[in-house]
């Protein structure tokens, strides 16, 4: 089992503490823009994986090879803040992680926020996307992905935490109060 805590106040000295976070969560949840803000207020270089690393223009898929070299490269720095699930890179990125941040919202407003993001950048590049990646509509698969993602994906990402850093942190925050809670401790703008 992860090594979940549970004390905000806690959590809020740790992330003070911290120089290596991980940010992860469904899509829509609002993980890019908290990691946006703790960057900010923590003042640590923010990486995207779906800027920086997974995704190249025009929605191609970067070579699984280069993005773990690429993502192989951030994490051995002393200072990063990286917002993105994918667990297939945990092996990687958990075991240089000092804190992970789990944004577990319900999946009703993963839905909202997907169908906000898109009708606030639909046709655009949306800034935490890479160059030429113009949001759209989301198609039904990426709709079922969200519904189902505590079903389906969330084992695996408990299961990959579990194994590559049974030690590291894992706070979860499940609702906008929450994160809101969070940066009004650590004195950021909501």
């Amino acid at each position: 089992m992860p090594a979940y805590i549970d004390d905000m106040r806690k959590v809020a000295g740790l992330l003070r503490q911290s120089e290596r976070i991980m940010v992860i969560g469904c899509s829509g949840g609002g993980k890019s823009t908290l990691s946006r803000k703790l960057s900010r207020k923590l003042d640590l270089p923010y990486f995207s994986m779906d800027k920086e690393f997974f995704w190249l223009p025009g929605w191609v898929k970067r070579p699984k090879g280069e993005e773990r070299h690429l993502i192989g490269n951030v994490v051995a720095g002393e200072r990063w803040l990286m917002d993105g699930t994918g667990p297939s890179t945990f092996d990687i990125r958990v075991p240089r992680t000092e804190l992970v941040v789990w944004v577990r919202m319900p999946r009703w407003l993963c839905l909202w926020g997907i169908c906000k993001r898109a009708f606030l950048h639909l046709g655009r590049t949306r800034p935490d996307m890479a160059p030429g990646c113009l949001e759209r509509v989301p198609d039904r698969e990426f709709l079922t992905y969200i519904w189902m993602f505590e079903k389906r994906f969330a084992p695996l990402v408990i299961a990959a935490l579990d194994k590559h850093g049974p030690n590291v942190p894992v706070f979860q925050l499940k609702s906008r109060r929450e994160v809101n809670h969070l940066l009004d401790l650590l004195g950021a703008p909501t």
